[in-house]
């Protein structure tokens, strides 16, 4: 990891915000399963060697970041928003609530929370959009890496509970093999009504 992942974080720091994590999440664009977030305080200056965007890394590579970040974080926090609030609330609002809950579970009140994306309005602490955050922050590229992770092993429990779809595959996203087993078996209890609708 180079310096230029601390360098939005070490000037909100000099700002005077003292304890700052950084938020991002997982599966927003899924048919199926969960959103989930993750929240992370890091020590200012943590060397993760490889640390990134967790979409820019293998699975095997999250694997053994994901161990090295749990380590070394100060605090983290990870949360899920399920299927029946994604469609209560609509994929934006389920994703600030599962946002929300990992910042609870830090077990901290942060200063300031830096979020992945170009919105954070909905996040109940004092908080700031990063564009690309994930690969421009240290703190939000380890919180994508965690979301990233947790919501990985969760698909791939939901493909034990739910055979037959590729779950452990695609992990809910909308691939060909994955409309294919729509197709066939019909949605199950963790598609998302309102994104098959569509899609289809």
């Amino acid at each position: 990891m180079s310096a230029p992942l601390w360098e939005i974080e070490d000037a909100v720091r000099d700002e005077g915000f003292a304890l700052v994590c950084g938020v991002d999440e997982a599966g927003r664009g899924p048919l199926a399963g969960p959103v989930c977030a993750a929240a992370v305080i890091l020590p200012r200056g943590t060397v993760i060697e490889g640390l990134n965007d967790s979409k820019q890394l293998t699975e095997k590579r999250r694997e053994a970041l994901y161990d090295q970040i749990i380590r070394l974080a100060v605090s983290y926090g990870v949360a899920f928003a399920t299927v029946e609030e994604i469609e209560e609330l609509n994929i934006l609002g389920a994703t600030y609530l599962a946002m929300n809950r990992a910042i609870g579970a830090l077990g901290v009140q942060v200063d300031l929370a830096l979020i992945d994306g170009n919105r954070d309005k909905g996040i109940s602490c004092p908080s700031r959009a990063i564009v690309k955050g994930d690969a421009r922050c240290a703190s939000i590229a380890a919180a994508s890496v965690l979301a990233k992770v947790t919501r990985d092993r969760f698909m791939r429990g939901l493909a034990q509970q739910y055979p037959g779809y590729g779950f452990e595959k695609h992990k809910g996203y909308g691939t060909k093999q994955h409309y294919a087993a729509i197709r066939e078996l019909g949605p199950c209890a963790q598609h998302r009504p309102s994104f098959l609708r569509k899609t289809h």
